[in-house]
């Protein structure tokens, strides 16, 4: 036997917690499902005009067919919640791709019949909470305290690349195929996304991967109440309306926004992916980052900070060169924020569901919408929209100072972050975990974790 194996073995005897390799499935099926929820959510975002010539609509409601899903995520978060906190992630985000599934396909089917259409995102539009809900949960059961934020930094991801590959990925579908075939090949992707999560995902290993009681946590109604009371919580979820109120209304109005000095459509369009990747690659590197060193606070407050001149900037900057600095500057902070925060969330409230936390937090996010509509009557009679972006920079600034207040949770027992010595992830007092790499079934025994 190997000296690192019989390192695992002993420290497996004496922690009797590990993490498996089986958590990079579970995690790789989650992630699947939430790029396919988010392009059928945006599909039509790049292709307005012509779906509404393909269903002989107005634009208006062709533009009704993404709205549905946040009119739909603010009533059901919360439900969302407490079937992900009672039941599991396992049948809670089963139960959503089934839907997704389901109506992804009959959409397509519908062709150009806008009322079926409608009736099937509405289908697809309450499976999202059920999906989104559990992007704290899954790292919660699968990972250790020093990977969870990297975990959620990852479904980030994916889900961001959702929203990219249904805006790019519509208008050149179109060229080849009807609408309607189209949302039939999203639907038939989501379709195989379902299946994969349902015959692959477990909701727990063998043994937990943290410290005994770790994973404990109060009944959902009781969470929620004690959550309600944590005040760094209340914070987060008033930085997590303001940090998806700021992406919301800078992504919707981008072209808008920068016309008035003279850059195209064109321009907008590759504005909007520029910030888009850059989030992306801000919501890995900075929850990787913040996980290593074990500090939320301290991320938290620097992605707020240069957010503000990255916002200044799009709202100024007459360069090309410096716009687009400026916007990937933008992306990176403020889509990188979101998954530490969320983290943060999950910490701060403990003992309340991780499904709970994450719940509130994104129901605020999807209720920043309002962001988007106050820009509007705030443009000056030249049509900038320097008004509004100088109030989101000051938003920002009064958020880093406030969260520059709060203290990061404080680790509980055998909880640390990093990685081994022997490159192995972390979780346990003296810093080392055990990965053992084979998966387990949905029936695995659970050690008892006491309450306290």
């Amino acid at each position: 036997m190997s000296g690192r194996a019989e390192e695992r073995e002993r420290l497996a005897a004496e922690r009797g917690y590990r993490v498996y390799g089986y958590r990079w499935v579970v995690l790789g099926v989650v992630m699947a499902v939430n790029f396919m929820i988010q392009v059928l959510w945006i599909g039509y975002g790049s292709i307005i005009a012509d779906a509404a010539d393909y269903y002989g609509v107005s634009h208006q409601l062709v533009t009704l067919l993404a709205m549905v899903f946040m009119i739909a995520f603010i009533p059901l978060s919360l439900p969302a919640a407490w079937v992900i906190d009672s039941r599991g992630f396992r049948v809670a985000v089963g139960f959503g791709v089934v839907m997704m599934g389901v109506f992804g396909v009959l959409r397509g089917l519908a062709g150009s019949n806008y009322s079926l259409v409608l009736v099937c995102t509405i289908g697809i539009a309450v499976a999202q909470p059920f999906l989104l809900n559990s992007w704290t949960k899954v790292p919660a059961n699968w990972f250790a305290p020093g990977e969870r934020a990297t975990a959620v930094g990852l479904i980030t991801l994916a889900s961001m690349l959702g929203v990219g590959a249904g805006l790019a990925l519509s208008p050149v579908l179109i060229g080849s195929m009807s609408i309607g075939a189209m949302q039939l090949v999203y639907g038939g992707l989501a379709a195989v996304s379902a299946v994969a999560f349902l015959a692959l995902a477990r909701e727990r290993p063998a043994t937990s991967p943290g410290p005994a009681g770790e994973g404990a946590r109060a009944l959902m109604l009781d969470g929620l109440k004690h959550a309600l009371t944590v005040k760094p919580f209340l914070v987060i979820l008033a930085v997590a309306f303001v940090i998806m109120g700021v992406f919301n209304g800078v992504t919707s109005w981008i072209g808008d926004i920068v016309l008035p000095r003279g850059f195209g459509a064109d321009d907008a369009g590759l504005l909007g992916l520029v910030m888009l990747v850059a989030g992306v690659i801000g919501a890995v590197v900075l929850s990787a980052m913040s996980d290593s060193q074990g500090k939320r606070i301290r991320y938290l407050v620097l992605t707020l900070a240069l957010a503000i001149p990255s916002l200044v900037g799009v709202a100024f900057v007459s360069t090309s060169l410096l716009l687009y600095v400026s916007s990937a500057a933008l992306g990176f902070f403020i889509v990188g924020a979101l998954p530490i925060g969320m983290q943060y969330a999950a910490e701060v409230t403990y003992p309340t569901p991780e499904g709970t936390s994450n719940g509130l937090v994104q129901l605020c996010g999807q209720c920043s919408v309002v962001f988007v509509y106050i820009m509007g009557p705030l443009r000056t009679d030249s049509g900038s929209f320097a008004v509004s972006l100088v109030l989101m920079s000051a938003l920002l600034a009064v958020a880093a100072v406030v969260v520059s207040r709060l203290k990061d949770a404080p680790p509980r027992a055998g909880a640390t972050t990093g990685a081994s010595a022997s490159g192995g992830p972390l979780a346990g007092s003296d810093g080392a975990v055990i990965d053992a790499a084979a998966p387990v079934g949905p029936d695995a025994p659970r050690p008892p974790a006491p309450v306290g």
